[in-house]
Parts: structure tokens; C-alpha cells; sequence
């Protein structure tokens, strides 16, 4: 590996971080997600808010989990930054799907 220290790779956030800061971001992108959807929640396609809703919970409890369990700091900091990522994609993907299908009935 490369000591460049402009790499993606070898940046402070990725490669020494305690995991913290990912927290309160995770949480921020959790709150905002189930904010959205829940005001979709009565909108069909009947569940898939819910659905989305448990499974950003779930995400993050995962994050909580790998911050206090997973020793090796690069690897949990990547384990985390992929469970931030996947609660931007559910949230996103979710409100898109809603927002297509009802578009599409109009």
C-alpha cells in the first residue's frame, strides 16, 4: 500500500478514527430516512415504507454492534462505512420506488 496520504484509502476517517463520528452521521442518515418514510407509510405500495423503515433500524443497530465489538480498526470502520452506505440505499431506493409507482398511477 501506498503512504500517499491523498488516497481514498489512507485517509484519517477510513484508518484511525474510534467509529463515533460514523455513528452520529449513520444516525442522522437513519433519522432523516425514517422521517421520509414514514410520511410515505400510507402510500402504496402497501408495507414497502414499513418495510424500509425496519430495515434502516436494523442497519444501524449492526453499526452500533461492529463499533463496540470489531477490535481491528480499519475493519470496522470499513464494516460501518458500508452499513452508512447501505442506509443512504434503502432510504433512496425506497422513496424512489414509491415515489415511481404512484407517479406512475397518476
Amino acid at each position: 500500500m501506498s503512504d500517499d496520504p491523498t488516497r481514498l484509502r489512507n485517509q484519517p476517517s477510513l484508518t484511525t478514527a474510534s467509529g463515533n463520528s460514523w455513528l452520529i452521521i449513520g444516525a442522522l442518515f437513519a433519522a432523516i430516512s425514517i422521517g421520509m418514510l414514514a410520511a410515505l407509510a400510507t402510500l402504496p405500495p402497501s408495507g414497502l415504507a414499513l418495510v424500509a423503515i425496519a430495515v434502516i433500524i436494523a442497519l444501524y443497530l449492526v453499526m452500533l454492534i461492529l463499533r463496540f465489538t470489531v477490535h481491528a480498526r480499519r475493519r470496522r470502520l470499513r464494516l460501518i462505512a458500508v452499513c452508512l452506505l447501505s442506509i443512504a440505499a434503502v432510504g433512496l431506493g425506497s422513496v424512489v420506488a414509491i415515489a415511481a409507482i404512484n407517479w406512475a398511477a397518476l
